[in-house]
């Protein structure tokens, strides 16, 4: 928690109270993080700073891969088979930017946020020989 969030607390450690001299700004509100799993495509737009908006993905079942060349294929998700970002996301088959794909064209990597822009683009890893 930032120092300046920190100091709009309402009361004191000690248990008295605290009027602060301003309220907390829409920019220090916090959120529950958007965590795209596999399942039926389900999207949810959120109003972000500056009037825009941003498109979340809540489930996706796939996936924009990138095969060589100019070429973009739409493929399957079949599961999520690592996910670097964190361990427990890895379990419960969370994707996420570098996040790596079992498709049904291969294994590919996670190149775009899908909790920030809704789609979710992946390029193909090389099979090891």
């Amino acid at each position: 928690m930032r120092k300046s969030v920190e100091n709009l607390a309402t009361s004191k450690t000690t248990g008295g109270r605290r009027h602060p001299l301003r309220i907390r700004r829409k920019y220090e509100t916090d959120r529950y993080p958007n965590e795209a799993v596999n399942g039926a495509q389900e999207t949810i737009t959120r109003h972000v700073r500056g009037r825009n908006r941003k498109t979340a993905l809540k489930s996706i079942d796939f996936v924009n891969l990138a095969t060589g060349g100019a070429k973009v294929k739409k493929s399957k998700i079949v599961k999520v088979l690592d996910n670097a970002t964190n361990n427990d996301y890895k379990r419960r088959g969370i994707i996420t930017k570098g996040a790596v794909l079992e498709t049904e064209d291969g294994k590919c990597r996670v190149l775009s946020k899908p909790g920030q822009t809704g789609v979710v683009n992946a390029i193909l890893i090389p099979a090891e020989s």
